[in-house]
């Protein structure tokens, strides 16, 4: 007939006599010096969290509980010489000599800057209204109030009154700023469709601005789509320019 040993686990030597010690796991008893010191990851060192088990109930440390610690900055570069993009990329248009005013026919003195209609510097690149985008082709952005472009605003009423000034009302707040950009497309007037940079009065209503006056009236029309957008701009430029073509 077997009996159960008194001693658990542990081995029981009276001429090499060794420590008892219990396992915090499994609660047997083994030789002290059998039991280990069980680790976990806290923030991106091990620390000891003072169990002792055996090494049946031994936990490998869990290395997603280890915090990432991410790499120091480079050091600074000493006496950097970086190139002075501002000159190199505002490459403004100016007058030439002999540039005669067309509206009252005096001399303008050369190398002024030109400037757009709505007084920003003219430059090489691109400007004015975009032509020939589509609707569709607008750039993915996840913001704070408009979470991406191509939203369709809840418009209620597009109006003229009779200058180059459009009104827009938004049944529901539109979550623009001043300067965002727009597109918009089935108007009855297709000189007041296409890309451009509003102004916001109220959380509900914001203005636009065409190059030619719009005849007075509402521009409403069942098939009217007007989106969030954006569209590349000049360095330098914060809103799409009103170039008078």
């Amino acid at each position: 007939m077997a009996y159960a040993s008194r001693s658990g686990r542990a081995r029981t030597s009276a001429k090499s006599p060794r420590a008892f010690g219990v396992c915090d796991r499994d609660g047997l008893w083994y030789n002290l010096d059998q039991l280990f010191w069980q680790w976990e990851y806290r923030g991106p060192i091990l620390q000891n969290l003072w169990i002792r088990v055996c090494k049946h109930c031994l936990d490998m440390p869990n290395a997603q509980l280890r915090a990432i610690t991410l790499p120091t900055d480079p050091t600074p570069v000493w006496q950097p010489r970086p190139e002075n993009f501002e000159a190199a990329e505002n490459d403004y248009r100016t007058t030439l000599p002999g540039t005669v005013d067309p509206v009252t026919g005096l001399p303008i003195p050369s190398q002024l800057q030109r400037v757009t209609q709505d007084g920003q510097n003219l430059v090489e690149q691109p400007y004015g209204i975009p032509t020939g985008l589509d609707q569709n082709a607008v750039m993915p952005y996840d913001g704070v109030v408009q979470k991406n472009f191509g939203v369709v605003l809840p418009v209620i009423s597009i109006i003229s009154n009779g200058d180059a000034t459009i009104y827009v009302t938004c049944s529901q707040p539109h979550g623009l700023i001043n300067n965002d950009q727009i597109s918009v497309e089935g108007l009855t007037d297709r000189n007041a469709c296409g890309f451009f940079s509003i102004t916001m009065f109220t959380a509900t209503l914001f203005t636009y601005t065409v190059v030619n006056n719009i005849a007075a009236g509402s521009l409403l029309t069942p098939t009217t789509r007007m989106v969030t957008a954006l569209v590349g701009l000049p360095r330098g430029f914060d809103s799409i320019s009103q170039v008078t073509p």
